[in-house]
């Protein structure tokens, strides 16, 4: 079971001069992405009582998530304010104290057996106390579990660069997997392109490096030589959760594939490579074809 840990929140997107709550987080999109494609998955951070906390369980557990490592709270749910200027979406955060905000190293649990792999990532990594839980997660079990990593980074969101920098540089060494868009690789190395940017993540020690760039497609860095594959051609109605349903079918053939362990990946190969970045295209796919972070249920997906 693909155990995902990292923020869920609400968007409060504009509409008709108001605004409509929309269940979201990059983290919280991947998790449900796998378990729409019909993956093990389970779920660990905070989850309010408040109601915008039952907004958040509906698709989790509509998706058979497991939820069990999920504690629930009565501090108030993340908001994330959206406004247009120009047309660019503007992020405003309610955040100070909230659920996923306040969870701390120490209600980091012991996992269970049935956990085979770790992903993370997102702003979550960014404010304490989650910020330094979900290091603490990763510090505990990276060597006996794959950990897959996507900082998702959010330049807006860092008040704190060096911290967050320094963070990124204890974490990533300890990852198998990094997913990095050119954006943040641009936000990591501004000196470098994007492959070499990559290629300089690779040296801190994960196995593979990912790196997406929309509709460019996707390239994995790794000991072998370069792979890519293209982005698929469709109708995009907007990119919210493309990234992060690019990361479940990455993970979903992974796993499908026996590749999604500690001694597997040291074995993987090209074309097993090839097969997840194609997995993961197809799934963002579906997703940038309809409004919002809809990701795909596996009767969706191509050959189904």
């Amino acid at each position: 079971m693909i155990l995902c840990a990292g923020e869920s929140l609400i968007d409060m997107v504009p509409e008709n001069g108001t605004f409509r709550p929309l269940a979201g987080g990059a983290v919280y999109n991947t998790t449900v992405a796998l378990g729409r494609l019909g993956e093990d998955v389970a779920y660990l951070w905070p989850i309010s009582r408040d109601s915008f906390g039952e907004m958040l369980l509906a698709p989790l557990n509509e998706a058979g998530i497991n939820i069990d490592l999920c504690p629930r709270t009565d501090r108030l749910t993340t908001l994330a304010l959206v406004t247009l200027d120009q047309g660019e979406a503007v992020y405003s955060f309610y955040d100070e104290g909230s659920a996923g905000r306040m969870l701390s190293p120490d209600d980091i649990p012991a996992l269970p057996d049935h956990i085979t792999a770790i992903f993370a990532g997102g702003i979550s990594l960014v404010p304490d106390p989650c910020g330094a839980a979900i290091e603490r997660l990763i510090e505990q079990n990276h060597t006996k579990l794959p950990v897959f990593l996507d900082p998702n980074i959010r330049p807006f969101f860092i008040q704190d660069a060096p911290a967050f920098r320094a963070r990124l540089n204890r974490i990533i060494p300890q990852c198998d997997i990094v997913k990095l868009s050119s954006d943040d690789l641009a936000w990591l190395y501004p000196d470098l392109d994007a492959p070499e940017a990559a290629q300089k993540v690779l040296q801190m020690g994960p196995r593979i490096v990912l790196q997406t760039g929309g509709s460019a497609g996707s390239h994995a860095h790794w000991a072998g030589e370069t792979v890519t594959a293209p982005a698929i051609r469709t109708t995009v109605a907007d990119t919210i959760g493309a990234g992060d349903t690019f990361n479940a079918g990455v993970l979903a053939s992974l796993r499908r594939q026996g590749v999604l362990g500690k001694e597997a990946l040291a074995g993987i190969s090209g074309e097993q490579i090839k097969a997840a970045l194609t997995l993961g295209a197809q799934a963002a796919a579906v997703t940038v074809s309809r409004a919002g972070a809809n990701p795909p249920w596996q009767h969706e997906m191509p050959g189904n």
